[in-house]
């Protein structure tokens, strides 16, 4: 694989920042038709209401896309989920079960439905590995993969980006001071991508879970399937210029985008403020699934709604400094234009 270079959010930036061409007659041109985000609410948050939402929600999404959810070639799908803020903002238990049943019925078994998420001790806090006390797990055959056991990544694939690196994302910033660095600085500027979700899969379901966060703005679908997706992502998160673009970047790798079927997020619990540290007095709960193609328009979604909650009261809304859905919007990964969302219920 190419690395992804900056040059690209560049190039696509200038062309952005460059002056439109208008119609002689002066009209407005018409908005560009965004991607639809079906809407469905819960009855409550068990597993019964999750999964009756979760069927219609998939057979809206085939019936109007065309996209069947059945094996491919690898007969494989792959889970992206979120436990990185721990236990009360992890993707919600009863959600994964729902999706993995929905996904058997069309045909994918236990072993070939794999879950990925990042870190092994908050994949066990949140549930998702089994405890160390009882054994017990909600999940029976179900693979997760864990990435920062440093096995699911391919040399070949990479993104580079000349930043230093050795800074935890959320809450080990100082666990690496006074240890040695002895990786070299071709090393460092690489951030390897976690192939599972797009080389072994026939295709992958995003499911985030929403919190701000100081550098990224929104801490969403694309941070989930990008920084959270990948190793050496860490030395971001200090770099409030960088940071944004990178995202962008990543969402945009054409192999990522091919078997990446949609996004689907939860609303049981999201947090508006002091994030991606999870703080009971700052999170939300709305009985609402998101399912959309566009995980830009959700994260823009999920920001309109933190932003309302916050000068409710009585913080400054996400920093309009940080460009993060700006950026992956102009390389076209999707749109932040919610005033133009495409909101289609589903009872």
């Amino acid at each position: 694989m190419r690395p992804i270079s900056a040059l690209l959010l560049g190039f696509a930036l200038s062309l952005a920042c460059s002056p439109a061409a208008t119609p002689a007659t002066g009209a407005k041109p018409a908005p560009p038709e965004t991607e639809p985000v079906w809407e469905a609410r819960l009855a409550a948050f068990d597993e019964a209401s999750y999964g009756q939402k979760v069927e219609k929600m998939i057979v809206a999404f085939e019936t109007a896309t065309g996209l069947k959810l059945v094996p491919g070639e690898k007969k494989k799908v792959g889970l992206k989920i979120y436990a990185d803020s721990g236990p009360g903002l992890a993707t919600p238990i009863p959600l994964v079960k729902a999706v993995i049943n929905a996904l058997k019925r069309r045909g994918f078994t236990n072993e070939n439905i794999f879950l990925v998420g990042l870190n092994a001790l908050r994949l066990r806090m949140t549930g998702y590995l089994p405890s160390l006390v009882s054994g017990q797990t909600p999940f029976f055959g179900n693979p997760v993969y864990v990435l920062e056991s440093g096995r699911f990544y391919d040399s070949v694939w990479f993104y580079d980006s000349p930043l230093p690196q050795r800074f935890d994302p959320i809450f080990a910033q100082k666990q690496t001071e006074g240890v040695p660095n002895t990786s070299t600085k071709d090393q460092d500027r690489k951030s390897f991508l976690a192939t599972p979700l797009f080389l072994d899969a026939d295709f992958w379901i995003n499911l985030p879970v929403y919190t701000d966060h100081p550098t990224l703005g929104i801490n969403g679908a694309l941070v989930n399937a990008t920084l959270w997706n990948a190793s050496n992502t860490a030395r971001f998160f200090r770099s409030p210029a960088n940071a944004p673009a990178a995202v962008a970047e990543m969402s945009a790798i054409p192999e990522l985008r091919q078997t990446w079927m949609f996004t689907l997020a939860s609303l049981e619990h999201y947090q508006f403020i002091g994030g991606p540290f999870f703080n009971s007095l700052y999170t939300r709960s709305e009985p609402l699934l998101w399912l959309s193609r566009d995980p830009v328009m959700l994260d823009a979604l999920a920001r309109d709604r933190m932003n309302a909650h916050r000068r409710k009261e009585g913080f400054v809304p996400v920093d309009e400094e940080i460009r993060t859905l700006e950026f992956a919007e102009t390389l076209g990964v999707g749109s932040t234009k919610t005033n133009h969302a495409r909101m289609i219920p589903v009872e």
